[in-house]
């Protein structure tokens, strides 16, 4: 079947692709690719013309709702001074993004605009006359810096960030180090210039917490424990109080219920960790919220919190003096789960780690569900994480907003959403639906790209086409046939659509710089280039 057969035949009739694609990835997966960096897959028609190509006059409506891995894609479709890659003249296409990605993209339309987060920890250091600086490898960058400061762009005055270039083209748990000894000499030398504010992410625990790589976990808790002591010894003699937290757990477990590998993030809670060179705090018994290590930062520095900022210091009654200075280490994906053979952490030799648990002040934080503004009972993420730290209060997370959208019925009247449906209806082009193919990440759902779908059959459309993301990361190792059965059978029901593209997250969602991996995604949608999957 041609294209051009494609569009003028009913889609009723038509094969939906998914299981062209299934066939596919079960190719790629005998050459030993995994999900997340799965080659682009492209279903060709009996001529082996691709299918579903995007072209000037169609609407893209790019269903994922997080930011930072959305950037690079985002750019190479509406960015007309990208120089990166030869791309098409798009002079009429229409893309839509879901939620706001960056605020490079504040003049695209927006399906769900995001309220501003005001007054956050950076915002407040920064109108303080205090210098801060954040240090990350780009694996998680965007964490300390766009989210930590409330999706709002950056840098605050006084702000240094420093991104250390993640590994590329390697497997993650064949090397669990990843750049952890730069990210360490980087904090270490801003802690030796004296600045007032040092915050940093340790990014292993959850990008190896991602992998089912037994042997690696342990080693990625030996690294961290190693640099820990490397960076919180420089800090104590420095005399900077020094903060350990994380975002959310996944490292601290081995294997889900069903015996198969855990390779998602978890509900665990976060450890909470305060160290005074001069005297022993006292931190508050029980359990307390992300949102309220930004008052207790404040608390330090002895500034009053915004009223906005409805967390509460986790101090009890101490004084800390005054020109203090303060590290705050946010340990990635390093939740607590007790001492069992299940939890790497325990496993592993962290005898500094063990040290900190022993002698110092220590408390948990919730770290999922509703302590950081997601749905009661789900796992926490790093973008929820983050977002919380630096608001210093709990901060409505956009699967939250669009989940209440969606049971309400109001996802379905978005007026954004609905105009680009219209436009491509009046012009008789065809509709583009790039998601997530997955049930449970932080990065999105299938759920959206298969609403949208409902409000294109019913406003009439016939061209309505899917380039599916295989995740990788939250998602089972293997799983995208079995989860590209249950997207045709649902596709199939509502009775339009054709998923013709399939990319491996890694790829498609490159938040590293390498627009290499971009265009290999943008070639895949638009000029038809990758694995041919036969209909």
């Amino acid at each position: 079947m041609t294209e051009n057969l494609a569009v003028s035949q009913s889609q009723e009739t038509l094969p939906r692709g998914g299981a062209a694609l299934a066939a596919a990835v079960d190719e790629l997966y005998a050459l030993g690719q995994t999900d997340y960096s799965l080659d682009p897959i492209v279903v060709c028609g009996e001529t082996g013309e691709p299918v579903g190509r995007v072209k000037d006059g169609d609407a893209v409506v790019f269903c994922c709702r997080r930011g930072e891995r959305e950037i690079q894609l985002t750019e190479a479709f509406v960015d007309l001074n990208l120089e990166k890659f030869p791309r098409e003249p798009f002079s009429k296409l229409k893309f839509i993004i879901l939620t706001l990605y960056h605020d490079k993209f504040k003049d695209l339309p927006v399906a769900f605009a995001p309220s501003r987060v005001q007054q956050t920890l950076g915002e407040v250091i920064g109108a303080a006359g205090l210098t801060q600086a954040r240090i990350s490898e780009s694996e998680k960058f965007a964490h300390v810096t766009f989210f930590f400061n409330g999706g709002n762009g950056g840098p605050y005055p006084r702000e240094e960030d420093h991104r250390i270039p993640s590994l590329k083209g390697v497997p993650f748990d064949q090397h669990p180090e990843l750049k952890l000894e730069e990210v360490s000499d980087q904090v270490i030398e801003t802690i030796r210039r004296k600045v007032d504010l040092v915050i940093t992410n340790f990014a292993n625990g959850d990008v190896i917490g991602h992998t089912s790589n037994k042997e690696a976990k342990i080693k990625c808790a030996q690294v961290v424990d190693k640099h820990l002591e490397r960076v919180v010894e420089e800090a104590i003699r420095a005399d900077y109080v020094v903060l350990i937290t994380a975002d959310h757990g996944n490292l601290e477990q081995l294997f889900s219920e069903d015996g198969n590998p855990h390779v998602s993030h978890t509900t665990n809670p976060v450890p909470f960790i305060m160290i005074d060179p001069q005297s022993a705090a006292h931190i508050k018994p029980g359990s307390g919220k992300l949102a309220d290590i930004a008052p207790t930062i404040l608390h330090v520095f002895n500034i009053k919190p915004p009223e906005i900022m409805t967390g509460r210091s986790l101090v009890i009654g101490h004084d800390f003096g005054v020109n203090r200075k303060l590290l705050l280490i946010i340990l990635d994906g390093w939740g607590l789960n007790g001492e069992s053979e299940n939890n790497p952490i325990a496993i592993a030799s962290t005898l500094y780690w063990d040290g900190l648990l022993k002698h110092y002040p220590y408390s948990i934080l919730g770290a999922s569900g509703e302590d950081v503004g997601l749905k009661a009972g789900k796992a926490g993420n790093s973008e929820a994480g983050h977002m919380n730290i630096g608001a210093g209060r709990v901060i409505l997370q956009d699967d939250v907003r669009l989940d209440m959208a969606m049971k309400d019925g109001s996802f379905y009247s978005n007026e954004v959403i609905c105009q680009a449906i219209e436009e491509v209806k009046t012009r008789g082009s065809s509709l583009h639906l790039i998601g997530l193919l997955t049930e449970k990440s932080s990065h999105g759902s299938i759920d959206y790209p298969l609403a949208v779908l409902k409000m294109a059959k019913a406003a009439g459309l016939k061209d309505v086409f899917l380039h599916m993301i295989f995740d990788g990361r939250s998602t089972e190792p293997g799983s995208a046939p079995v989860l590209l059965e249950k997207l045709e059978k649902r596709v199939d029901e509502i009775g339009i659509g054709q998923i013709v593209t399939g990319i491996g997250r890694g790829i498609a969602l490159d938040r590293d710089g390498n627009y290499e991996r971009t265009k290999r995604a943008y070639d895949a949608l638009v000029y038809g280039t990758g694995k041919a999957a036969q209909l």
